[in-house]
């Protein structure tokens, strides 16, 4: 579904990824991790189109990334960045029915069908109750919420996420990572999540790439890749992994200096 080659990009003359190959297959749960500065953010926008590659390939399911226009990279993959501002004051049921516009044949959405898959992304998310109500005028929290919803309508085969619930509380970030859980396993979505947040990662994603200087420093099996030698390499911060009683996941412990 994903897949880049010796991947070099970044800004002006300065280089943020570096030679990243990795790959994404169907119906994957991926976490991308790692410090401030290592070319997690700089991945999403290559992916997503945002920014060309300066050298290397990026595809999406098959397809060079460059080589889609905007309206077929959006039927393929669905993208909520971290700070999902919209500075005009759309209600928010409006900014979930734009998620439906990559499959209109115009700018608007008036048949039955798009109602009810954005119906079902706002019950999902549990954003109904703000259907009515501005985007500018809603919590941070909130606002995400709207964004997941929209990028749910959108009914992509590929949903990527850069920080998409930092700004939620606990129940919220356990409720959206939860619904994203079903939707792989029962649906096949394929998500790939870039997380600062170790053991959010280590719940629900069944894959981790880290990510350390603009390179892949590990790609594996959770259960693989999260040690404590990968983490103290990583974040240069010791780490004790333990699993959790009954669950059969571990989660993290980073110890101070």
């Amino acid at each position: 579904m994903i897949r880049t080659v010796d991947l070099t990009a970044g800004y002006g003359s300065r280089t943020v990824l570096d030679g990243v190959s990795l790959q994404v297959r169907a119906g994957d749960f991926v976490g991308v991790l790692g410090p401030n500065g290592s070319g997690k953010t700089t991945l999403v926008r290559v992916l997503s189109g945002v920014l060309p590659p300066q050298s290397g390939r990026a595809e999406v399911m098959g397809d060079a990334v460059g080589s889609l226009n905007p309206k077929e990279r959006a039927r393929r993959m669905a993208v909520v960045a971290q700070d999902g501002e919209v500075r005009f004051p759309f209600s928010c049921v409006e900014v979930v029915r734009m998620g439906r516009y990559p499959h209109q044949r115009s700018w608007r959405v008036d048949h039955a069908a798009d109602e009810a898959v954005v119906q079902s992304a706002m019950e999902a998310t549990d954003t109904l109750a703000l259907a009515r109500r501005a985007i500018t005028d809603v919590s941070g929290g909130e606002r995400q919420r709207v964004m997941m919803a929209r990028a749910l309508s959108q009914a992509t085969p590929i949903l990527l996420l850069d920080e998409a619930t930092s700004s939620m509380d606990v129940h919220r970030k356990l409720q959206i990572f939860s619904l994203l859980e079903r939707r792989n396993r029962e649906a096949g979505l394929t998500v790939v999540a870039v997380l600062h947040d170790v053991n959010l990662a280590a719940w629900f994603c069944r894959r981790l790439i880290f990510l350390k200087d603009g390179e892949v420093a590990r790609q594996g099996a959770t259960g693989d890749v999260l040690t404590p030698e990968t983490l103290a390499m990583v974040y240069r911060t010791e780490a004790v992994v333990q699993e959790i009683p009954g669950t059969g996941r571990v989660q993290v412990a980073f110890l101070p200096s």
